[in-house]
């Protein structure tokens, strides 16, 4: 196993992201008692930007069903905040696959991905998937590629 440096930016910026992103997460969550959310049928597949500093970009992704994310790569690690959980199915532009679950509400964490590779997303589940992507700039594994 290899040990992690972990910049001190990313000890202080990233808690901190995340806690205000999932209170605002509970708050947007919260609504009239006994109210339902009703899932979005139309749902399409798609970034939304929401923040952008020096430090972090910011985004909501949305992967609707059957309807996966183009070829992408992340050159900076990010946490990621899931609104709607499922299970997402990560293809590498090598065709490997693995799956990734996330439970809504939940935070999690994701490196920077390896020099050179890109990925696709796609969601086989019967609802969208909806996350909170804080992805920090200027700690990743290098340039990005061309």
């Amino acid at each position: 196993m290899r040990a992690t440096i972990v910049p001190a930016v990313v000890r202080v910026v990233v808690p901190a992201v995340v806690s205000v992103l999932a209170a605002a997460v509970l708050v947007s969550g919260c609504g009239q008692a006994g109210e339902q959310a009703e899932p979005d049928a139309a749902a399409t597949t798609g970034r939304t930007p929401q923040f952008e500093n020096e430090h972090v970009q910011v985004w909501k992704s949305v992967i609707a069903p059957n309807q996966p994310l183009e070829m992408h790569r992340h050159d900076n690690p990010r946490a990621i905040i899931a609104l709607q959980g499922g299970t997402l199915t990560v293809v590498s532009d090598a065709g490997e696959r693995r799956e990734m679950t996330w439970e809504t509400g939940r935070a999690y964490w994701l490196n920077a991905d390896p020099p050179g590779e890109l990925h696709g997303d796609v969601n086989m589940g019967p609802e969208p998937v909806e996350v909170i992507v804080v992805q920090l700039k200027g700690v990743g594994a290098g340039p990005p590629t061309p």
